[in-house]
């Protein structure tokens, strides 16, 4: 048997992919646009290349999911494929509803159709996972609880509208049709892999460079922070465990301020890289306009997954980042290979970044 696995080549789906191949006999197809935050390379780390099937090609080619459904006979399906940057989706709102909310639709279309027609066992045992995000639950004040799998969605960002749009058609189609959907609704994640247009890989790569370090408004707005491998496990542990129909929140427990990550980045670095005037990174934080429609604050309460799954998160917040920094101080010729002319280009269009 086979699972399938739509954007694999981004952030979360490369460290589930690789944690999955390490793991697990069982093999990967990979069923990948490889947009900008996509990058084939970082399959070059599987212990077991050949346990992993990386197809080129958009999850709402209806034709093609069910080409790769049916050739590899596959189990179970894990949607990471999305446009995730919300800086992106204020500026370029059409591809994610394109991507997060059509694609999700064809593929759900040929889900579906491939599920019907699998004998009644396999039917039982087969399993569609929908990777989304706490954003779809809006913002919340300081005094709010945090989200629960029960919290009403109420989005404020094209980029979390899409992903909600996407999350209700999943509910959707198990209550209609009956097919045996997980949705899961995540903190931020960080960690190796991640795209530097994201906070804390961009602070990393701006403060080597001496670069200003852009914090939105008065950076106190407030996130739930996951490092990665513990996501991607909560995700095994969902996917093995979960019951059909069901939500889960997946978050680390770790509520920190933009200011203070960023305020920890920079000790971080001051330790392991400092600046050879000898200044604190922290003299490059500046501050740039907030972004529109900017949520104040996110929380998730995750104790579902923990009580009905067994999952922990594995890393404190500082034991996390300190990860964090360590590698991409090591990968610079990663970083290199992902900061095309497009990265570039974005960076200093919405940040006011200097020159290259």
């Amino acid at each position: 048997m086979t699972i399938l696995v739509t954007g694999g080549a981004g952030f979360i789906g490369t460290n589930f992919i690789l944690g999955w191949n390490a793991a697990e006999d069982e093999a990967v197809v990979d069923l990948d646009l490889l947009t900008y935050a996509g990058h084939p390379g970082n399959f070059e780390r599987l212990p077991r290349p050949e346990r992993h099937l990386l197809v080129r090609g958009d999850l709402g080619d209806r034709e093609l999911a069910a080409d790769l459904l049916a050739r590899h006979r596959v189990r179970a399906v894990l949607n990471f494929a999305a446009e995730s940057h919300v800086d992106r989706s204020i500026y370029g709102p059409a591809e994610f509803i394109r991507t997060n909310v059509v694609g999700a639709f064809n593929l759900l279309e040929a889900v579906r159709e491939y599920w019907a027609g699998l004998p009644a066992g396999e039917r039982e045992s087969f399993r569609f996972l929908q990777v989304s995000t706490d954003e779809v639950y809006g913002s919340l004040s300081l005094e709010d609880p945090a989200f629960t799998e029960t919290t009403p969605y109420a989005p404020n960002s094209p980029y979390s509208a899409s992903k909600a749009a996407a999350d209700h058609l999943v509910r959707a189609y198990h209550h209609t049709y009956g097919l045996p959907t997980l949705t899961t609704n995540c903190s931020n994640n960080y960690g190796p892999f991640q795209f530097p247009e994201k906070l804390i890989p961009l602070v990393i790569t701006n403060a080597l460079e001496g670069k200003p370090l852009p914090i939105y408004g008065d950076g106190r707005q407030r996130r739930d922070w996951l490092y990665v491998s513990d996501h991607v496990a909560a995700l095994r542990r969902v996917l093995a465990a979960g019951r059909p129909g069901e939500t889960y929140n997946i978050g680390g427990g770790e509520e920190k301020a933009n200011l203070e990550v960023v305020e920890s980045l920079c000790a971080l670095l001051d330790e392991r890289r400092p600046r050879p005037d000898g200044l604190s990174y922290r003299s490059q934080i500046t501050h740039v306009a907030d972004r529109p429609g900017h949520d104040r604050r996110y929380a998730v309460n995750a104790d579902k997954t923990q009580t009905e799954l067994g999952w922990r998160p594995g890393h404190d917040f500082q034991s996390g980042l300190a990860a964090t920094v360590e590698w991409y101080l090591a990968e610079t010729d990663w970083l290199k290979s992902v900061r095309d002319g497009g990265y570039r280009d974005w960076i200093k269009k919405h940040y006011g970044d200097g020159d290259d």
